[in-house]
């Protein structure tokens, strides 16, 4: 215990030398937290639309002026003729155009079908998939209403409920996967480069002759990572709650003692990877790119993992992210308790003790 200790000291002291790499690492996950809760959100807002009104009636007037009442469009430009719908979509004026036929408001009324032609573009189509459904939902809403006031032989309604994110706000999917994300490159690319580091600088070998065995250099190593790790889950517990407006419905204990279990794997994986290169550079690419990808698109919090090829899924199952992202989502969304995410964790605990095996079994290999 005493050289545990002694290892770590020495470690955090090091680290307390270079206080400019100490508060990037702070500030980092920090900045990463707030630019991506802000920028990355699949939801549309005030996006600009054209209306060719060939009936101007009541009918179609009162279908633009809710298309304008709510928060998704934006009255853009009135155009006269189909013709013009091309040219504004070529200046990017518009993302969405609305054809009202000439007899738009006497078919209605006449009870014989009349319909309402979206354009969209879709050179981004899952731009063009949003604005079509929020207009598609307008305009049903304005067809309900006008159904309540004739007296028709039957009718029947449907009712949705969105469960855990009735708003369908799109942070409630992002927060748990940039925190996915953060903590695992950070507390990866710290470790990475902490052994490689003592390579470099010639220390190695002085470490792994001394009376220390492997498994206490590797422990050491991850004690100061580990606190600074610490603290910026703490910041961005802080940011998604009360920045981000994402609430913890689950117990916010056993999401902490997960969120360090991931810590402490990522940390793992940090220090495989630094045991098997030889210099800062190559460690820092390999942790950067090397986990970034697999982070993003086997997770399941860019890409649904269900929609993958089946050996797409089966390479997700070996990616510590996809479980932990699968913990936090179930704990901080869904509110569930351990027996929801009990396999989960014992798959993350298992991945930790294979990472820091194989780190201990380097040392041994060097040491022969």
């Amino acid at each position: 215990m005493k050289q545990l200790i002694s290892f770590a000291i020495k470690e955090f002291r090091h680290i307390s030398r270079d206080w400019r790499s100490l508060a990037f690492l702070v500030g980092l996950p920090i900045a990463q937290m707030l630019i991506f809760g802000f920028a990355l959100s699949n939801e549309v807002k005030e996006a600009p639309f054209a209306v060719v009104d060939l009936a101007r009636d009541d009918e179609s007037r009162q279908i633009i002026e809710r298309m304008r009442a709510s928060n998704y469009f934006e009255l853009a430009i009135p155009l006269e003729k189909v013709a013009d719908i091309e040219a504004a979509f070529r200046r990017d004026d518009i993302k969405m155009a609305l054809v009202f036929p000439p007899d738009f408001g006497a078919a209605i009324r006449h009870g014989q079908e009349s319909p309402i032609q979206l354009i969209t573009d879709a050179s981004d189509p899952n731009l063009a998939t949003s604005l079509t459904n929020y207009a598609t939902a307008i305009i049903q809403d304005y067809q309900q209403s006008l159904h309540g006031q004739m007296k028709l032989p039957y009718s029947f309604s449907i009712q949705t409920r969105m469960l855990y994110n009735p708003q369908l706000k799109s942070a409630y999917n992002f927060v748990p996967g940039v925190m996915t994300l953060i903590l695992m490159l950070i507390s990866a690319m710290m470790t990475a480069v902490s052994i490689v580091r003592e390579k470099e600088t010639g220390t190695m070998e002085v470490l792994l002759v001394s009376p220390a065995q492997p498994l206490t250099i590797a422990i050491a190593k991850m004690m100061p990572y580990l606190l600074i790790s610490m603290i910026n889950l703490a910041n961005i517990l802080l940011l998604s709650y009360f920045v981000l407006d994402v609430p913890v419905r689950g117990s916010l204990a056993l999401l902490i003692a997960v969120c360090i279990l991931y810590l402490i794997t990522s940390l793992s994986l940090g220090l495989l990877i630094s045991s098997i290169t030889n210099s800062q550079q190559v460690a820092l690419f390999v942790s950067l790119i090397g986990l970034m990808l697999p982070t993003l698109i086997f997770s399941g919090f860019m890409f649904p993992i269900e929609n993958m090829p089946k050996p797409m899924q089966w390479i997700s199952n070996i990616v510590p992210a996809s479980w932990f992202f699968s913990i936090v989502r179930d704990l901080m969304i869904k509110g569930l308790g351990w027996g929801g995410i009990w396999r989960e964790t014992l798959v993350l605990l298992a991945m930790t003790l294979v990472f820091l095996g194989l780190s201990v079994r380097r040392f041994h290999i060097r040491l022969s």
